[in-house]
């Protein structure tokens, strides 16, 4: 569902108290929960952003307070509430569970349904449609791998006990290292947890011959399926693969050859197929002849698997020297009898002269998660965080009134704080109390208030003299009316500093370009200061901006203010300046312009 990146992702936004009270009680009731961990599960500070999926299915996301995607939905209207796995790492017995061997998890995360030859544990009481979640199966062990994928059962817990059961087990909705999970911090998973923790009366675990059935004929197996995924140091090289019973024993055989050596050379030749049909389908051809130590390093070695995320580190490195080739010179001429390059030696150098874009096996090689992939994942993180960190956070500015004079009286008799400063959607919800307790709506038109027929609101919101003149107003002018008769003041918070707060009214910075003396022109700045930015520094940065002069002088008026000077016309660059120290474009006020 997450395997490509979200789309129309809107901007994020914060849940209200009594949202999020709703929104919790929803989950202790769905998933049967103490209102402690329900506490947990959906903590103070949740922002909410909506997002499509590639296949274009909407959804929302509650974001907890350091980022990390804890619940989503998916669907018009819909409000089933899904756990993330950073909500399951919390909490891992949240939803029942279903083991699969390691080797299947890379295949989960690139974005496929759990099959039912891949299940070895799971309860006996589950229901088709049930939510569930998918861990890592340890073999031998009470010990249960963390959640890595939660999503939707396909059948009844009775089919999957069946002996001949094929297709699919669970329908993935997310899983670890998908695009979702890459919105949070991107933790490895936990270690895993005793079976203990759960109700372990519920889970029935299916005997290994149930999973591949022994084969006489075949080589005595190292133990079972989950137990030689395990052993061996690599992960599935086919990540797309069915693990049907019939075809698991062949599977095993061409993947898991008991010498180590021979496990290096399948991932080096997997390696080449990947390369050929990923990297080196496109133009890129065009690289080609190249030294075969070169395309070795290029190509060969970063398209090598990513390991999977429990698997122990391999005993030897994945490299040739540690392959049954032995040589890079006898690897690459294997793969050339295979039709796979060509190859020419020029003055005792190997080159590697085309590859087989369309040769069988590389037509059949189904692309995995490679090394190459996580790296260039790694570099786009790295790049995201770092403009993150030098990203400037816009300057939050807060225009504030306090009951003063005229409304001092209105506040303190309707009940309210006359030593409160309020926004304007606070003046709002004071007069809709107000109005509300008074029945003062108009019955005619619910649009306009009846201010004629309460006198306190009447004396407070009209001249002396003319208060028989208005005897209806529309909302909004009732709140225009009574922000005017109240104190202004503003707040503005800056990363990195203490908030100001100053009794008056801000006005947005002034950027005029005036034209004297005939064509000469310059561009006046004013109105700065309040918003953290100081003459000398504004001027020295414009004078290299657009390396033009710049002047200082006392701003004209009663003001303290000073008064930046750039010749020419520098809106643009003086508008971008303004922009990248934080300051909100409807905080800029310009007139003029062009270019110089």
């Amino acid at each position: 569902m997450f395997k490509k990146p979200l789309g129309n992702l809107k901007t994020s936004a914060p849940l209200r108290n009594s949202d999020r009270r709703k929104l919790k009680q929803r989950i202790i009731q769905a998933f049967s929960l103490d209102p402690d961990v329900g506490e947990e599960l959906v903590p103070d500070g949740l922002m909410s952003v909506k997002f499509k999926t590639y296949s274009d299915d909407p959804g929302v996301v509650y974001l907890g307070p350091g980022g990390d995607p804890l619940w989503f939905t998916l669907g018009i209207g819909s409000d089933d509430m899904i756990p993330t796995v950073y909500t399951l790492w919390k909490k891992p017995d949240l939803l029942p569970f279903l083991s699969t061997p390691s080797a299947v998890i890379p295949v989960l995360v690139g974005g496929s349904d759990l099959m039912i030859p891949g299940v070895v544990q799971y309860p006996p009481s589950l229901q088709a449609g049930q939510l569930v979640s998918i861990t890592e199966h340890i073999h031998h062990s009470t010990r249960i791998g963390p959640p890595l994928a939660v999503g939707h059962i396909a059948v009844d817990s009775g089919v999957l006990s069946d002996a001949g059961a094929k297709g699919k087990a669970v329908f993935v909705l997310h899983a670890w290292n998908d695009h979702l999970f890459d919105m949070g911090h991107k933790e490895n998973p936990p270690d895993p947890w005793e079976m203990s923790h759960t109700a372990t009366k519920d889970q029935q675990v299916i005997q290994d011959e149930d999973i591949i059935e022994n084969d006489a004929s075949k080589e005595p197996l190292v133990d079972t399926l989950s137990s030689r995924l395990e052993e061996t140091q690599l992960d599935d090289p086919a990540p797309k693969i069915e693990l049907t019973k019939e075809g698991a024993l062949n599977y095993i055989d061409r993947v898991f050859d008991p010498s180590p050596l021979a496990d290096v050379s399948n991932i080096l030749h997997d390696a080449l197929l990947q390369a050929i049909k990923t990297t080196l389908f496109s133009s890129q051809t065009s690289a080609l002849p190249m030294s075969a130590s070169t395309f070795y390093s290029t190509y060969i070695l970063p398209s090598r698997p990513a390991q999977s995320p429990s698997q122990p580190p391999a005993s030897a490195p994945i490299d040739i020297k540690h392959s049954s080739h032995k040589s890079l010179a006898y690897f690459l001429k294997s793969a050339e009898k295979q039709g796979l390059l060509k190859l020419k030696e020029i003055k005792s150098e190997l080159m590697v002269f085309s590859v087989a874009t369309s040769h069988a096996d590389v037509v059949a090689h189904r692309p995995y998660l490679s090394l190459k992939d996580v790296a260039l994942r790694n570099e786009k993180r790295g790049q995201r965080e770092e403009e993150e960190r030098t990203r400037v956070k816009e300057l939050e500015v807060t225009e504030l009134w306090k009951p003063h004079l005229q409304s001092l009286k209105f506040f303190a008799e309707a009940g309210f704080d006359t030593s409160a400063r309020y926004t304007y959607a606070d003046i709002k919800t004071v007069l809709d109390r107000y109005v509300t307790d008074r029945q003062l709506v108009n019955a005619h038109d619910q649009s306009y208030i009846n201010v004629g027929a309460d006198e306190l609101l009447r004396t407070t919101i009209c001249q002396p003299g003319n208060s028989a003149d208005m005897e209806f107003f529309k909302r909004d002018q009732l709140i225009e009316r009574l922000s005017d008769k109240m104190q202004s003041w503003y707040k503005i918070c800056a990363e990195g500093r203490d908030p100001v707060l100053k009794k008056g009214q801000i006005k947005p910075i002034s950027v005029v370009v005036k034209v004297r003396q005939g064509r000469k022109a310059t561009t006046l700045i004013t109105g700065f200061e309040p918003f953290f930015l100081e003459a000398v520094t504004l001027a020295e940065e414009l004078k290299t901006r657009c390396a033009s002069s710049t002047s200082i002088s006392p701003a004209p008026g009663k003001s303290s203010g000073m008064e930046v000077l750039v010749q020419g016309k520098q809106i643009k660059e003086v508008t971008e300046f303004l922009t990248s120290q934080g300051v909100p474009k409807r905080w800029m006020h310009t007139e003029g312009g062009g270019k110089k």
